[in-house]
């Protein structure tokens, strides 16, 4: 075979156009329009034909436009403001900085599977990524100095296609890395530092790493996302055999043998490449399970570096790790079985001084059981004292399938927090809706999208001019709609034709109901196909038409889900509901945007508990958009009467059939009753006011509630600040607290065995049955004799806890009172307080012991409780 010799031809761009690869290496246009438009500016055909990668567009527009644009005053005045922006950006300071100045230096780093960020740099696949994006974005904004590390997929996600039969197809589409907003990072780079795209000379960054004793190697390449730097790594490298090439060929590729290596190339690759661009982070934030292993490698280089045991280096690197998990169902975390532990982990492990069972016992859910597979979030758990769920609903789930690790302790006390997601607002605002808001509401919607008094100026803008904007935005998705499926039905003839006779599907004025997410059971796709009669009354009324617009995949392996879409699609075909129900192929951001921006109502309906948040719905709201959903996940909280509507009253049965019959008998009654004949009740101006009410009514308490800027400030408070300062106490002095922290702990594990409550003494009239006679707002005194079994008196906490009790006697949810030492008496320490009655009722209280240290969240990191026990 002859030897080809490959070489690049681009168009030469003026020395007076320069800035336009700076604009374009930087995802900020993603979010702010003005930079997007310069290079529609260029030429609005092929950027189109570049799928909106104003990269690729650099690459192919004419020499002949570019000459044309270097000259064109209009245009190089869009250029040089929109560049002078971008420049003053990344050069201010934000609100990190002005709120936590004494955090100058401190260093976030950010782990994920997949980022969301444009749909032309396919790394994602659905909501845990499009999630990722957007807490990077926000974190621009809100300037958190956060650094993220990811994987770069060379067939990234599959692309998505309906054969005849309405059946999902998968094929991958391999990226050319030099058309997307990415850049080789070079040896001396650090992570603060951006440059401008480009590399000339040099040698590019390249990291190694064992898995099952054969060196891997992978290549860095940075993505700026505003002020934000994401490190991605790519193993198709001439040095890897041939395995260790396809690891990160496709994103969730293969078994779980290929899943082990990109986790591990993530996780110990990810803290590798850190290192190498002068990154020492003070908090490792891992979404996901996925990430964790970069512990072991944080880990591993304390042991070398500071000379620190297993467990010293243990316990001052989970100190800055926060864990979050987006997972409700424990099927859904990744699990190994251990001989894949063993053959890949093996040389890590050995420097870690671990055995493999030692390192099985982290991952077990239940450590003595030796049946029980690898659990990656098991070992994220354990890893990351500070650990929150997406929402609220899903912080109860965690809790539950978090119990076993914490047996003895309330269900209410399991040591989860909860942050729900939120979205980047300026990335899923419609440009006219957010020129609306501009004129009405100032610049401090863009400023802080979580500032809730700039949102009630909502009111003040015009009715007519607020529906006008929303449906010019229903307009255009309409338009866009039609081209797909024309393109679709040319593809595929028959699978999306309009069944009367060649006219366009969907009208620009109808009711427009959007649905679009991954198509797994759960999410319920074909609730609403489950009466076909009383769909099509709802959709074929000719005075209150309704149009239905889908889409969304299915995972390559799901073939339940491929059946929801096929089965969705046969009902539309022989029904004769093409004109009014639309499914578009191939789900990605641009088509999410489009759909958010332009819907009336956006459906979710999955089986209440097993959406730990969903965002897809929050994005609807900036645009005018109202949500009709399942009490689950975000809308659990956000619901309330006039911001939208709750499909059903948050009742979960043990029967998913009949659950499923009730849910689609609440979601028909809403529509019939309450969401069509509100959108067309019209007045004299042809107004629908109520519909605008309720629309005025959900931005302006929903938009800075499920803001991005709100979810990256709470983490930024509740979790990075606080974990920062733990970190570092216990990194001063060479790891010395550390060190004294697990000479603490051990003795505490050896010695709470014999930690006991001897007696606890009360007062009170005695009634019949046992209980004690108080009156409401009176106190009952309680004392307890507890043995220590060694343990300093400043080593425990002492409470009493109480609460109302249940029909069987138990403890309900309830809180700790913490009673005060008092002297010694006989070995043991006397403890005294009172528990208050503050209402009517049969209360009750158990006297239990913890441990207390000011570095040691208990029971997050140290699980153990003593109760007074009954003696029976």
């Amino acid at each position: 075979m002859k030897k080809i010799h490959q070489f690049g031809v681009y168009p030469h761009i003026p020395p007076r156009l320069s800035g336009l690869e700076e604009l374009a290496y930087n995802l900020r246009w993603t979010w702010d329009t003005r930079a997007y438009r310069v290079f529609e500016h260029l030429d609005p055909d092929m950027l189109e034909r570049c799928q909106g990668n104003p990269v690729l567009l650099l690459r192919r527009v004419s020499r002949e436009k570019l000459e044309q644009a270097a000259t064109d005053s209009a245009f190089l005045a869009h250029l040089d403001g929109v560049l002078s922006d971008l420049r003053t950006y990344m050069g201010s300071t934000g609100w990190f900085p002005a709120c936590y100045p004494e955090k100058a230096d401190t260093c976030v780093a950010y782990f994920c599977m997949e980022y969301g960020l444009a749909a032309c740099l396919p790394i994602y696949s659905g909501g845990l990524g499009v999630l990722a994006g957007d807490h990077l974005k926000s974190a621009s904004g809100l300037d958190i100095p956060l650094v993220a590390v990811g994987l770069l997929y060379h067939h990234g996600y599959f692309v998505q296609y309906l054969d005849g039969n309405g059946w999902q197809r998968e094929r991958y589409r391999a990226q050319e890395f030099g058309t997307l907003p990415i850049k080789p990072v070079m040896v001396g780079e650090t992570w603060r530092e951006v440059t401008t795209g480009g590399q000339e000379g040099g040698t590019r960054l390249k990291v190694s790493l064992d898995i099952a004793g054969r060196e891997v190697w992978a290549q860095v390449w940075r993505v700026q996302v505003g002020r934000i730097p994401l490190f991605l790594l790519d193993t198709l490298l001439p040095e890897n055999d041939p395995a260790a090439q396809r690891i990160t060929n496709e994103l969730y590729g293969g078994g779980p043998e290929d899943r082990l290596a990109q986790e591990l190339v993530l996780g110990i690759g990810g803290a590798r490449v850190l290192r190498a661009v002068g990154a020492e982070p003070d908090i490792c934030h891992l979404n996901e399970g996925h990430a964790v292993f970069t512990s072991l490698e944080r880990m591993r280089h304390l042991m070398q570096t500071q000379h620190l045991s297993f467990l010293e280096a243990r316990q001052a690197t989970s100190a800055g790790t926060l864990f979050t998990t987006h997972t409700p169902v424990s099927a859904g975390f990744d699990l190994f079985p251990q001989a894949l532990i063993e053959h890949d982990l093996g040389p890590m492990l050995k420097e870690l001084g671990l055995t493999v069972e030692q390192f099985m016992r982290m991952g077990r859910i239940h450590p003595e059981d030796t049946h029980e597979e690898f659990n990656v979030a098991v070992l994220a758990l354990r890893q990351s004292p500070r650990r929150n769920a997406v929402s609220r609903l899903h912080r109860r789930v965690t809790a539950r399938m978090m119990q076993p690790g914490w047996a003895d302790f309330p269900l209410s006390e399991m040591p989860v927090g909860s942050v729900t997601n939120g979205v980047h607002t300026s990335t899923w605002v419609a440009a006219d809706m957010a020129q609306l808001y501009d004129r009405h509401l100032g610049p401090g919607w863009r400023e802080d999208v979580s500032d809730k008094a700039v949102w009630q100026r909502i009111d003040r803008i015009p009715d007519l001019e607020l529906w006008r904007t929303h449906s010019r935005q229903r307009e255009r998705l309409v338009a866009y709609a039609r081209e797909v499926v024309e393109g679709a039905s040319a593809d595929h003839a028959g699978l999306a034709q309009s069944s009367s006779g060649g006219l366009s599907p969907l009208r620009p004025g109808a009711l427009t109901i959007g649905f679009a997410r991954r198509f797994a059971t759960y999410k319920r796709a074909t609730l609403l196909f489950r009466d076909v009669a009383r769909l099509k009354a709802i959709l074929q009324d000719p005075e209150r038409p309704v149009q239905l617009l889908l889409s969304g995949k299915a995972h390559p392996r799901d073939g339940a889900g491929k059946e929801f879409i096929r089965e969705m699609l046969d009902v539309v075909r022989r029904e004769g509901l093409s004109d009014s129900v639309v499914f578009l192929q191939d789900y990605d951001l641009d088509k999410a945007a489009m759909l958010v921006q332009g819907v009336d109502v956006w459906l979710n309906n999955p089986r209440r508990p097993f959406e730990a948040s969903g965002t897809s719905g929050m994005k609807v709201v900036p645009n005018g958009g109202l949500n009709l959903s399942v009490l689950d996940g975000w809308w659990a909280e956000a619901y309330r009467p006039g911001v939208g509507w709750a499909i059903g009253t948050g009742e979960e049965v043990s029967s998913p059939a009949y659950q499923d019959q009730l849910d689609a008998e609440s979601l028909y009654s809403l529509l019939e009753n309450e969401v069509v004949p509100l959108f067309y009740d019209r007045d004299a101006d042809g107004l629908p006011r109520g519909w605008i009410a309720m629309m005025k009514e959900s931005i302006k308490v929903l938009a800075p509630t499920f803001s991005g800027d709100r979810m990256v400030k709470q983490y930024a408070e509740g979790f990075y600040a606080p974990a920062a300062e733990q970190y570092r106490r216990l990194a001063a002095d060479g790891f010395a607290e550390a060190k004294a922290l697990v000479t603490w702990k051990t003795k505490v594990r050896d010695l709470w065995p014999s930690v006991r409550i001897v007696a606890v003494d009360e007062t009170g009239a005695v009634l019949d049955g046992g209980s004690r006679e108080v009156a409401v707002g009176d106190q009952v005194p309680v004392t307890a004799r507890v043995d220590l079994a060694g343990l300093d008196p400043l080593d425990v906490t002492v409470e009493a806890f109480y609460s109302t009790l249940s029909s069987d006697g138990a403890l309900r949810t309830g809180r700790g009172m913490p009673l005060e030492l008092g002297e010694q008496v006989d070995g043991c320490y006397l403890y005294r307080g009172a528990v208050p009655a503050r209402t009517s009722g049969l209360h009750g209280f158990a006297v239990r012991v913890l441990p207390r240290h000011q570095d040691v969240l208990v029971p997050n990191e140290l699980p153990l409780i003593t109760w007074e026990e009954s003696g029976e």
